[in-house]
This record gives structure tokens, sequence and C-alpha cells, in this order.
């Protein structure tokens, strides 16, 4: 069988290709997944996110090599295994990035990155209920939905920022992202709304697109430098190769698609070599510069009954299901992150390096259920941590998962900020706002005070954001460590594209999935050779005078 274009994963950036690339009807797609169908009720409830991570059905679950300054902890990575990928069992956060993100990547060689260029495309992909606006989408595929925060605690957490002389901002999308304020949310009329459901829902109907799912892609397929097609398992065992006339697209992630290359005889030749892959070509930063955002959870007891944990027992959880199945709304109509700040570490820093998002819950970090009172937690994620890690291959069978060392805190400067941004929750919480609400500190607790106390904690109890990037980076053919070009083709291959997180120079200062979507929407306009659309050049806040302190 013979297709112009195949693209590998059904994730957050394959399924914007696969509608973007059939619309006109002129291209036979071919879309291969290697998961199941996402037929089950729990992907479409926002608040189950925890539930789904909790299964390995629609998730991969890659166990992390043991993280030499984590005390030997192996951290799990959830990637999404279904229609939709990650989109599907995230936690639903939107978030573009700020500016300077995309600055930063025009300015390390990826020119048609900046701002003004990617800004149009994030227009596009979206559909705001806050409404269109120079900043803002309105017809786009994809719903974002702006939440009307009920909960006390995101009232209090909002008003403690400015109490505490941070800025409030109205969009963290839009023309000022640092401040505090209202998150929104990846959700249409109280349902997750992934890419499966945006993009590839409307697209199933047309004639030229086929979609595969459970179906494992062994290798790219090659004549000399020119990628021809892919193989791929079936769940019954057989092996199926399937060509393509223009182009392989691979969007399996920032795991799966160094992963593939790697199998397939792209990426570093002494690694390579070392598991008796031939060599196709000898890309060395394929598998390099991974970047994932770490993640640090204070937890507080509530004062005041008004915490969500009552309705995750069992009553309160069986009617607040019933309630959604009957009126898509309720606590299981949200992710339980209502409220964001983006926020600078200190003086001296350009624009945002710490995010704070807040929970009306606390939980227990081993069994991932609710601790058992009215409590909340606050996250300190690094938005621009310097640490970087790598995937690497345990050996040349598909089936194997990769070697994932994320190299968390291998940098002191880390230490460093994540410390920063524990004392600014600590100084957010004991403003008046929230006294009538938090209580004593469940979490590290108020004796860890000390620079050598908190490493402590952290060593003991740092996690992911689940933002794993970078892998197989954009930048020029100069750059030994660039793995792909600003057209997203790959370096000394022809007719092999990546479009997918993994082609991020660097992590945008945010939730990842937003700006992964975007980057599918833009590079669907370069294999479709059409030009991309034209800059929106719009005034964007910054502070001026950042070696100062940010208040």
């Amino acid at each position: 069988m013979k297709y112009d274009f195949i693209i590998v994963g059904a994730g957050s950036a394959g399924c914007v290709l696969a509608n973007r690339l059939t619309e006109d009807g002129r291209n036979r797609v071919l879309l291969v997944e290697a998961g199941p169908k996402n037929n089950a009720l729990s992907l479409k409830i926002p608040a189950a996110v925890l539930k789904n991570l909790q299964t390995t059905k629609y998730n991969w679950a890659y166990q992390g090599e043991p993280e030499p300054e984590l005390g030997g902890r192996t951290i799990t990575h959830d990637r999404g295994k279904t229609l939709g990928g990650s989109s599907s069992i995230n936690g639903l956060c939107f978030i573009r990035g700020h500016a300077l993100d995309f600055e930063g990547w025009r300015q390390s060689g990826c020119e048609g990155w900046g701002y003004a260029d990617v800004l149009p495309y994030f227009k596009r992909l979206e559909n705001y209920s806050g409404g269109a606006s120079e900043y803002r989408g309105g017809n786009g595929p994809l719903a974002v939905h702006r939440p009307k925060p009920q909960n006390p605690l995101y009232k209090a957490f909002i008003d403690a920022g400015s109490e505490a002389g941070y800025p409030v901002t109205d969009d963290i999308c839009g023309y000022r992202q640092e401040g505090f304020g209202v998150f929104d949310m990846s959700i249409d009329n109280g349902e997750r709304n992934s890419t499966a459901k945006a993009y590839l829902d409307p697209a199933r109907p047309r004639q030229n697109l086929k979609v595969i799912t459970d179906a494992q892609v062994q290798k790219i397929l090659f004549n000399g430098n020119e990628a021809i097609g892919i193989s791929y398992k079936k769940a019954n065992g057989e092996t199926i190769k399937v060509e393509a006339s223009q182009e392989v697209i691979l969007s399996a992630g920032a795991v799966g698609s160094p992963q593939l290359l790697m199998l397939s005889g792209v990426g570093p030749a002494s690694h390579l070599k070392e598991h008796n892959i031939p060599v196709v070509a000898d890309l060395p930063g394929v598998g390099q510069n991974l970047n994932d955002h770490p993640d640090f959870v204070l937890k507080f007891q509530c004062l005041k009954p008004i915490s969500i944990w009552p309705q995750t027992r069992l009553i309160g959880r069986t009617l607040a299901g019933m309630r959604w199945i009957l009126r898509r709304d309720g606590i299981c109509a949200s992710n339980q992150f209502e409220a964001v700040a983006c926020v600078r570490s200190g003086a001296g820093v350009e624009y945002p390096d710490i995010q704070l998002t807040l929970s009306p819950a606390a939980v227990d970090d081993q069994t991932w259920k609710p601790l058992p009172e009215h409590a909340f937690q606050i996250h300190v994620g690094l938005m621009r941590n310097f640490s970087r890690g790598n995937i690497t291959l345990r050996n040349d069978d598909p089936a194997t998962p990769p070697r994932i060392l994320a190299n968390y805190l291998k940098d002191p400067r880390d230490r460093d900020l994540l410390r920063k941004g524990i004392r600014i929750v600590r100084e957010i919480v004991n403003q008046p706002a929230f006294k009538p609400f938090c209580g004593k500190e469940i979490y590290p607790n108020n004796n860890a005070q000390s620079d050598s106390e908190l490493d402590v904690c952290l060593e003991e109890k740092l996690n992911t954001q689940w933002h794993l990037s970078g892998t197989a980076r954009m930048g020029a053919s100069n750059n030994r460590e660039a793995v792909v070009d600003p057209n997203g083709l790959v370096h000394g291959i022809s007719k092999l594209r990546i479009i997918d997180a993994s082609i991020m120079p660097a992590a945008t200062n945010g939730n990842t999935n937003s700006p992964t979507i975007m980057i599918a929407e833009k590079l669907s306009d370069s294999v479709l050779g059409k030009p991309p659309l034209d800059r929106i050049e719009v005034p964007v806040w910054q502070n001026k005078n950042y070696e100062t302190c940010q208040r």
C-alpha cells in the first residue's frame, strides 16, 4: 500500500496534521497509532486526570533511569498512548508560553519562529471562550475554556499575589503573561478537548485518511538517505510495510520520535553501533537536549471546609460523576487548576521562570489519592531549568522502552531557583487574603527553612510536570546538535520530517501542549508548500527594569 504521507503517532501533533493534510482531498494520508482507540469515558472527564495516569492502557508510563541528584529515585514519565496522545490524558492546562520564548527560538537559528511568526498559528488553532481579539482566536478547531473560579481558595491565591506586590493579569496568553490570573483549559462544554476530538474526529469521514490503532511502528524504511515508508507490527504480531511517496512524518513525541530515529539508523553513530544498528545518518543531537519542567508541591491544611476533598470520597465522587453525566458541569468538568501565576524568581531575571498553580485538594504522593482532610496544594514549576538529559536505546528491539535520564537538578542553579520558588509560595500563603484559609504547612513543613533542608526535600519529592521536549531539536544545519531545520526536515535525510514537541530548541514558559499544537499547525503549511501566515506584530508587556525586583 502506498500513501502520499505517513504520520507516525496520533497524538497532540499527529491529529492536527491528519486534519490539515487531508482538508483539500488531494493527499492520501495514513495515521498510525501504537495505542488503542480513545473510547474510555474517563478520557472525556476533565477531573479524571489521576485515574487516566494510573492505568497503562492509555499511558506509556515510561520508567525513567535512576536520577543521580534525586537519591537514585526513578520518575515515571507519563505519555499518552491512544488517539490524541498526551492531550487525551494530560492536565488540560492551556498556556502558550512567553513571547520571549519564541524570540529565543528565532535567535538560536530557527528563523520564522519568532513570536510574531507563531501568534497567527496560535490564533488559528483556537476557539477561545473569552472571545477573539488581536491576541486570541475565535474560530479555530480547539475550544479553549476560560473558567470562572468559584472556590474561595482560587480568589485567595490571586488576591494574595497582589497583596505581596505581584501583578495580576487578565490573560496569561495575551498581552501580559507575567502575574497571577485565571488558567485556561482545553475543555469543550465540560468535556476534555483533546486533539483527537478537535481535529481528528472531524477528519475521520474523509476518504483520503486512514487511521490505524494498536500498531507499533518498528522502523523507518530508507532507500539510501531517502525515507520511503515504515514497517509496523499489528496486535496479532503481523508486520506490515507501507510506502510514502512524499514524506514520512514523525509525531511520536519527545520519547517516541528519537527512539524510532535511532532504531532506524538515524542518530549518534557511536551509540547506534553499540546496538549493531546500521548507520543511515550520524546525527549526534538525536535523543540529546532532553528538557523537562521539574515540579515541587507544597501542601497546606485548609482551615475552612472549602476544599474538594469530600467530593473525592465515594458518595461525593458518585454524585459529582452523575452530575457530570447529566449536565456536563460541577467539579468533574474542571481539572481543578483554575488559577495560575507566572512570576520571576528574582531580580535580574528578564521574564517569568516560575509557574505556580493551586489545587483545592492535596494529594498523597504514594497513593495519588487525596489526603483525608481539608487541604490544598501549590505546585512550583521551574520553567527555564538549566539541566538537560537524554534518551538512549536499551537495545534494538522497538518493543523495549528507551532509557530516559532527565538529570533533574544536575545544574546547581536549578536547586537555587526551586528554593526561591518555595519561598515565594510561603510568602504568598502568609498574605492577609490567605489568613482565613491557610493552616499549617503539611509538606515540607515549616521546619525546612535552610537551603540544605530544602535540598533534602527536593531530593525526596521533586517530580516531573510531564513536559518532555527538545530531543530532536530544531536548528541550522551547521549546528551539530540540531536534528531538524526550521521546517522540521531532518538534516541529511530527504522526505523525513519531525513535527512534535521533540523539535523545540527549549521548552516554553508553561505547559507544552498548546505550543505543540501550534507547531503542528505551522508546519502543516510547510508540508503542503503553503506560504506561512502573515506575521502579527502586537505589543507584549515586558518589565524594562528587570534588573530590580519584579514587585
